[in-house]
This record gives C-alpha cells, structure tokens and sequence, in this order.
C-alpha cells in the first residue's frame, strides 16, 4: 500500500481547492480554515508553473475569476501574481493571495494533500518533484493530472508516490466496470479521483466500489455539496468525498450511520 493510504478509513472529508465555497479558494487562508476549523483529512489542491518557474497553487489557466488579474498564469510572473487579490470577488480586500506550492507544504507540515498538476513539460515536472522531495512530503501525497501525458512524467519521475488515475486510463476502467468488460486498472494508479455525476449519469455506486475494492483502488469523489448525497456516499463506504463545503461534510460525517 502507498504511503499516503496507509492507516486511512473511509469516509475521508476532502476539502476541494480548500473548500471554494467557504474562503478564496486554493488559498492558505481556504487550507488553514479547511484544517483547523472543519477538520478535513486531506486538502484538495492545484498547481501550475509561472512564467519565470515559480510553482503557484492555482487552478485555471488564466487570472480573471478568481484574481483582480488578467492573462494566462503561465505567462506571468511570480512578482506580478504574487501581488494580485486572490480573494476576488467575493473575498475581495481581505489580504488574500496566491500562494506557492513551497507555501502551502511549509504550513502545513503534516495535512495530506491531493494535489493535480494542471500541467508541465519534463522541466516542470522535475521542479514539481524536487519540491516535494525537498519537504520530505512524499509519504502525505498523492499526486497526478488530467492529461494522461503529464500524469505518465510525474509516475516516471516519482514512481514511489501515490499517484491517482488522468483522464483516459480513469475512463477506460469506469467504463470497464459499467459495460462488464475485461479491463485491469493501470498498476501505477492507486487512487481513483472521479466524478460523481457525468453527463447526467450517476456514476458511484456499490457495483464500482466493490470493483474498485477488488482491485486494490482508492475512490474519492468530486465534487459533492449536498448533504443527502454526501449521506448517500458514506452510507455506501467511499473512500472519499471532495466537497466545496467541508463543514457540510463533517456534520454527514458525525451524523448517526445506518
């Protein structure tokens, strides 16, 4: 087992980008609050590289929703993102900024992260690397992407992480076990990070969990808010469920289980 699923029971409570609907989201004010103050076990984070190299917690490509910024990410510096509100707008004013990736693993020693780099050449994925090594932060992650190119420089740089499944190996098992097909899940993937809903489609249920059980795989789900399907999940036993409001999900959590 992985490192970072040692010791873990479900339901895990995952606050997404730090819980989005409850401080600027991918913030250290959002980890902190996620933390200290809803108790989630893992923080669900993302990162990308600035123009002049600096890993940023972030998640779109460009500036405009969530800075007072504009323009691509990965065409500004760090000196230029470092100085925009990261709390706009609902949070705007309140000292919120954009923090590096070197920031988050530094205030928070000890939290397990799931953390996506959204993406990066060779380079990138070295620099990514060498960070988390140099915060002795490899046995509290579990990283990848969504491009499956990425995901594979991350597993061959880092194959003594926990890494979770990209898009297209993810879609070849979920379809696999939805159609009864024949289809082993891809050895370096341990954890499967999944929509709970795709395209109107209900997608967790006992019949992929018992398959991801079978198969030695973790399941967090995305992005789940509402508290009777965040009853529905725990009731079900998923391993995880990745929420905007991880004070929703921790009163679930400590309601009286069936």
């Amino acid at each position: 087992m992985r490192d970072f699923l040692h010791g873990l029971r479900p339901t895990l409570n995952i606050a997404h980008r730090g819980g989005a609907a409850l401080a600027p989201e991918n913030t250290l004010w959002a980890f902190e609050q996620a933390v200290t103050r809803w108790h989630a076990d893992v923080i669900e984070l993302d990162v990308q590289a600035t123009a002049d190299g600096v890993l940023v917690v972030f998640h779109d490509e460009t500036l405009e929703r969530c800075t007072n910024g504009s323009g691509r990410v990965d065409a500004q510096t760090w000196a230029a993102i470092s100085a925009l509100d990261a709390g706009w707008p609902v949070f705007a004013g309140r000292g919120a900024r954009v923090p590096r990736l070197e920031d988050v693993l530094d205030a928070l020693p000890h939290v397990r992260m799931n953390i996506e780099l959204k993406a990066g050449d060779a380079a990138v994925v070295e620099q990514f690397v060498r960070t988390l090594r140099a915060y002795d932060a490899l046995e509290r992650v579990c990283i990848g992407s969504e491009a499956d190119a990425v995901a594979d420089r991350l597993f061959a740089a880092c194959p003594e992480a926990c890494h979770f499944f990209p898009a297209e190996a993810l879609s070849a098992w979920v379809f696999g076990v939805k159609t009864g097909a024949a289809t082993p899940p891809d050895p370096r993937f341990s954890v499967v990070d999944m929509p709970n809903v795709w395209q109107g489609v209900s997608l967790v249920d006992a019949a992929l969990l018992h398959a991801a059980q079978a198969a030695g795989l973790w399941v967090n789900v995305w992005t789940v808010d509402e508290p009777e399907e965040m009853a529905r999940l725990i009731a079900l036993g998923v391993g995880g469920i990745m929420t905007d409001r991880p004070d929703l999900l921790r009163d679930a959590l400590r309601a009286p289980q069936p």
